[in-house]
């Protein structure tokens, strides 16, 4: 176990940087960056600063849903991507919550059992 940081960014799927998706965009730059990892994932129902719902209930528009880019490392190197994603998403929402990371490995497991 060591202990690292959670960021976890809050954009719309239909938030746009150069005409590529800023969830996609995020991801990219913290592959680019050397982050341990880096997963985006797409709401069914959300609501944020303009207090509209956007959901993909059938009878609704399926736009705006409330996309999150989770992203887990050291404390430092979370610290030091945090000036890009204040680029990427300059109006939008981030917390940072500390977390302990756990390894896992085939190896360790066979050794478990």
């Amino acid at each position: 176990m060591s202990d690292g940081l959670r960021l976890t960014a809050f954009v719309s799927d239909s938030d746009l940087w150069h005409h590529k998706p800023v969830y996609h965009e995020i991801v990219r730059r913290a592959q680019k960056a050397g982050l341990a990892g880096a997963s985006a994932f797409r709401g069914i129902e959300g609501y944020g600063a303009t207090g509209r719902i956007h959901t993909t209930r059938i009878l609704s528009l399926a736009d705006e849903l409330p996309t999150i880019v989770i992203i887990v490392d050291t404390r430092a190197k979370i610290e030091a991507f945090l000036p890009q994603l204040d680029e990427l998403i300059p109006g939008g929402l981030a917390t940072l919550e500390p977390v302990e990371i756990l390894h896992f490995s085939a190896a360790r497991q066979r050794r478990a059992m």
